[in-house]
């Protein structure tokens, strides 16, 4: 079987070549993207690979289709870049990673955390050129602080339980709470609550109709005065333009993010020597308080492991004609 594999990256091609044990499955790695100007390339492919930033809306789907392509495999968590409607109606299945190593993303959570807080990035640059200075490095204990997790699926459970044994308070807001989080200590609250409440607050929620911009204006308004944010869920979580508003009035302390509204035309790629061209990401890199990686925090050995596996397996059971328990659907 052809697969298609777009995005990709030298460490993309050797964690799948090592785990693609199936002599049947055949990749062609591109590093294009796949957009309307790159479906082409799926021709005589009867499935494409694809990551979070590859775009799968109609237009796109149908030359999939029209080329043979029935299977769309995410190598990730998340599908809010493929139109499932669309998908269904040409008859192309789509199939997922829906989880792999939730600690690796929860871990980096804490890490963009600590990073923030005590300004350890910061204090690196000054060694290096002789400045040992502590001026304006305070950060604050996180002991005994309140913690709100957005969204307690697999990663926001394994980022509670860090919380948890770092000493802090954790409240949580999720519609389906886990009972298993409130033995361990968590508190279940409303979303307003959450907001009023915690110190922290860090995202670990899908990208739906119902959490775009779940963090806007209003929700900036009724946080404690100073808390820090945190997302490594989805970029169009937090509506960033309102952040740079709270920001810039100090009711937002601290901004941490790990995926950004717009970062299909940035993240994985080395623009070093490049003028940027969003300015919004521009404005908010000249905050001090502000922290961004580029969508790093799967970025793990044990991770790639998983997400090459388990792809590789809904590959092969769709050549098979199986069914999968990571195929996504409508409803």
């Amino acid at each position: 079987m052809k697969v298609a594999f777009f995005s990709s990256k030298t460490y993309d091609r050797e964690s799948f070549e090592k785990h693609n044990t199936f002599s049947g499955i055949e990749l062609t790695f591109f590093e294009a993207p796949l957009n309307p100007d790159t479906a082409g390339l799926s021709q005589g492919f009867q499935a494409v690979c694809v990551f979070v930033n590859d775009r799968l809306d109609a237009p796109v789907l149908e030359t999939l289709a029209g080329n043979g392509v029935g299977l769309i495999a995410l190598r990730c968590a998340g599908f809010n870049n493929v139109d499932l409607a669309k998908a269904a109606e040409l008859g192309i299945r789509v199939m997922r990673v829906p989880a792999y190593s939730p600690e690796a993303i929860a871990e980096h959570a804490l890490a963009l955390i600590l990073t923030l807080n005590r300004k350890t990035h910061k204090a690196f640059n000054r060694i290096r050129e002789g400045n040992f200075s502590l001026e304006g490095l305070t950060g604050f204990n996180l002991y005994g602080k309140t913690v709100g997790v957005i969204g307690t699926g697999k990663t926001g459970f394994a980022f509670a339980r860090i919380m948890l044994g770092m000493g802090c308070q954790v409240v949580a807001y999720d519609k389906y709470p886990s009972e298993k989080l409130k033995e361990m200590g968590v508190h279940y609250t409303d979303f307003n609550a959450l907001l009023k409440t915690s110190d922290i607050i860090s995202l670990h929620c899908p990208l739906t109709p119902e959490t775009h911009h779940l963090f806007d204006t209003r929700a900036f308004r009724k946080m404690k005065l100073g808390a820090m944010l945190i997302n490594t869920s989805r970029g169009a979580v937090i509506d960033t333009r309102d952040a740079i508003e709270a920001l810039k009035s100090h009711k937002l302390g601290y901004l941490a993010i790990d995926v950004y509204e717009q970062e299909e035309k940035l993240f994985f790629r080395d623009l070093s020597e490049s003028i940027l061209q969003d300015d919004t990401i521009a404005r908010l890199m000249t905050f001090p308080n502000v922290l961004i990686t580029a969508h790093q925090g799967f970025f793990t050995h044990e991770a790639l492991g998983q997400i090459a596996s388990v792809t590789l397996n809904n590959i092969h059971d769709f050549s098979r004609g199986l069914s999968s328990e990571n195929e996504v659907r409508l409803g």
